[in-house]
């Protein structure tokens, strides 16, 4: 047993509270959410920045001492990597996503350059026991996951954000609803439900206006999969259901066909019995044709609305209208017309706009 200080503590471990003097143990359990402490060997000009526990993002740099946890990413814009199989102090890790997550890397996108590299000191401990000094390996804490947790919240109208890839919009479209929805008087909760570990979506939706907010990693996982998605989505639904809101607004981070989960989620048929209305979030309009035509044939979803960059103006509004037959609107510009929009279809009134007309 070893103690250090550390520099920077990233969000994964939020639930863990750890302070900055810590214990740590040379022996590394090789499990997803084990926590870790690692020095920075290089420095980068771009993808640079941690999200702290604190949620601000910081700078790192070559020398900082960080706590970050064991996991894998598989990401379409960004560091794809595998959790190691095993590991020893002075071995070398990357980081892989700006949210705390370290393993191999197997491949980077060219526009974020190679991720940092980073020498494993040793496995962070927690001591569980009162009033004894025995450690043991500290992982990103959460609430039990509950296997065949019920859905109560039949009332509750439930709005999903789904993309045809990461970076399409979903997180922006989330927001200009939450906020539309609080301005018209009602009362929103939100939550991310697949990805990998990041709090910064959540904190911009909480920030929107939605008043509880919840991600993947409040159950202590690190990344999502296929496998965990649809429990995870259940859970997450099911807390937001006990704190009886208006309705719920829950983002699908990656994209329809993607590695973690959403797909899943959306054949699970309890959880898409629940969906009430969802919005697609679309870089192009081929895209937009392409993830419609998924929703409608794969899924049996009909879409609310597009949303993304394919709806920055008017030429990509018009073509996806003509080839989709569904509503698209730009959130960032139009945010108001898409709230109230979603409003009028969940059978929670017209928006503001409509009822002054």
């Amino acid at each position: 047993m070893q103690s250090i200080v550390v520099d920077k503590i990233a969000s994964v471990a939020l639930a863990a509270d750890l302070a900055h003097e810590l214990r740590i143990s040379h022996e590394i359990p090789c499990e997803e959410g084990v926590l870790i402490a690692a020095e920075v060997l290089n420095t980068k000009s771009s993808y640079n920045t941690l999200e702290l526990t604190s949620g601000r993002m910081a700078s790192v740099r070559q020398g900082d001492v960080i706590v970050a946890a064991l996991g894998h990413r598989k990401a379409l814009f960004g560091y794809s990597g595998h959790l190691p199989e095993r590991l020893e102090p002075g071995d070398i890790v990357q980081l892989l996503n700006l949210g705390g997550v370290v393993g191999i890397c197997d491949s980077f996108n060219p526009s974020h350059g190679k991720p940092f590299d980073c020498r494993v000191l040793g496995t962070v401990l927690d001591f569980p026991y009162l009033g004894q000094r025995v450690g043991v390996p500290a992982r990103v804490a959460g609430r039990e996951l509950v296997a065949d947790r019920a859905l109560d919240g039949q009332s509750i109208p439930v709005v999903a954000l789904a993309g045809t890839c990461m970076n399409s919009g979903k997180t922006a479209a989330a927001c200009a609803i939450l906020s539309r929805f609080r301005h018209n008087g009602l009362v929103a909760d939100a939550f991310k439900a697949t990805g990998v570990a990041l709090r910064r979506d959540i904190l911009a939706m909480e920030d929107a206006g939605a008043r509880h907010v919840g991600i993947f990693t409040d159950y202590g996982i690190v990344a999502t999969t296929s496998a965990n998605a649809p429990t995870l989505t259940r859970n997450l639904l099911a807390d937001l259901y006990e704190q009886k809101p208006d309705l719920i607004v829950f983002e699908l981070g990656d994209g329809l066909l993607g590695a973690y989960g959403v797909e899943a989620i959306l054949r699970d048929a309890e959880i898409r019995s629940r969906l009430t209305a969802v919005v697609l979030s679309a870089n192009d309009p081929v895209s937009a044709w392409g993830g419609v035509k998924l929703l409608r044939e794969e899924f049996g979803i009909e879409p609310a609305a597009v949303t993304g960059p394919a709806t920055d103006n008017q030429v990509g509004i018009d073509i996806i209208r003509q080839r989709s037959a569904v509503a698209a609107i730009n959130a960032l510009s139009d945010g108001a017309e898409l709230g109230d929009l979603l409003q009028d279809q969940l059978g929670l009134g017209a928006g503001r706009k409509e009822q002054s007309a």
